[in-house]
């Protein structure tokens, strides 16, 4: 008995369906040498980086890209961390945001390798970008950051206080979760949402990324899964709601920035008043710009998501380049920069085998809408 079918072939040359990029990024940057998480725009143009000291050897956790190269930024010496100095000298950055006073906001979690942070280390410094002079240093408070705190984003609304507020995630992957409120003027700061259940990770979430669950894997071990609490943070155009996700979730959550900013709010109050939009893939970084428009990494997809006004997401950038999208910045060019870091290559998740090809990427898609500024 034969077999045949009718429209089968036996042309090796012919073609066969593919998935198919959605969007078209743009290469900005390629990084050589350290792997970049954060990415900021300021107004005029100028681009600036970071990179966390997670195991890799960092000379500087903070960067400007000026003619082609990365350069400590503001210079080498603040980058060289000195634990006699801690609220002076940068231990390692997860994060750095322009904000509307022209001002480079950086996160500093003095937790390397994520660590408990040291003592009198985890801030927020402020440098003009007029001068590159530090302005500003913000120490937080040890009872706002917990041995097991990792402060992850922040942004910033310079309307609300005497000199504005700004709202950090505090991502731990071993205690919990929560917002971050800071009085710019005092310096003072509180926790809303601690441990709270939109602030934690999904029990019951499985990351897949490039066809593999991502767990912490060692030699000999069962693996463990990866448990990342609240990490992306944005905020709405007018400033009154707060979106926020874990990283170990598929869910975007969002709050009003009233009761955050009312330290008498009780826990049970703001609890209530918080809002599951639903699903929106997996995300590390979160944004937002002027047209009320959400954004969101999806790393298990090699995507970059839209969420419209009236609810709705849509796929702006698919393609296989788009390695564990990390931070995303709106800039007032009307692009979406964003960080592809191959995060989950990290030799961690893989019984000690770093499985990450350099160059890490900075890539941009054009969005035609601007950042929230806030001032």
């Amino acid at each position: 008995m034969t077999h045949s079918t009718s429209s089968g072939s036996t042309n090796t040359g012919s073609r066969v369906a593919t998935d198919r990029p959605i969007g078209r990024i743009e290469s900005v940057f390629e990084f050589h040498d350290d792997m970049p998480t954060g990415v900021s725009v300021a107004a005029d143009g100028r681009i600036f980086v970071n990179f966390p000291r997670w195991g890799d050897e960092v000379p500087f956790t903070v960067g400007e890209i000026r003619n082609g190269k990365v350069v400590p930024y503001p210079d080498a010496a603040i980058n060289t961390f000195d634990p006699k100095h801690p609220g002076q000298t940068l231990g390692s950055v997860q994060s750095i945001v322009v904000d509307a006073a022209n001002r480079l906001w950086i996160l500093d979690t003095a937790a390397p390798k994520f660590s408990t942070p040291v003592p009198g280390g985890a801030k927020l410094v402020a440098v003009d970008l007029g001068t590159n002079k530090v302005v500003k240093t913000i120490v937080l408070a040890p009872e706002t950051v917990l041995p097991t705190t990792y402060i992850n984003d922040v942004r910033f609304d310079l309307r609300k206080g005497k000199a504005g507020m700004a709202f950090i995630t505090d991502s731990s992957v071993s205690g919990p979760g929560a917002i971050i409120v800071v009085d710019l003027a005092t310096g003072e700061s509180w926790r809303k949402l601690s441990g709270d259940a939109s602030t934690s990770p999904d029990p019951a979430f499985v990351p897949v990324v490039e066809g593999e669950r991502l767990a912490v894997r060692e030699k000999g071990k069962a693996p463990a899964p990866f448990n990342v609490a609240s990490d992306g943070i944005a905020l709405s155009a007018d400033g009154a709601t707060l979106y926020y996700c874990p990283l170990s979730s598929r869910h975007l959550y969002a709050v009003p920035t009233a009761l955050l900013l009312d330290r008498h709010a009780s826990d049970e109050a703001v609890a209530r008043a918080v809002v599951d939009l639903g699903e929106k893939g997996a995300s590390d970084g979160l944004e937002a710009d002027d047209k009320g428009r959400v954004y969101a990494g999806d790393y298990e997809r090699n995507s970059i998501r839209q969420r419209q006004v009236d609810g709705e997401w849509v796929t702006i950038a698919h393609d296989p380049r788009i390695l564990w999208p990390d931070t995303l910045s709106v800039a007032t060019d009307g692009y979406l920069y964003f960080t592809a870091n191959q995060l989950h290559r990290q030799a961690q998740f893989h019984e000690g085998k770093d499985l990450r090809q350099k160059p890490y990427s900075l890539f941009r898609v054009k969005i035609d809408a601007g950042p929230v500024l806030l001032k």
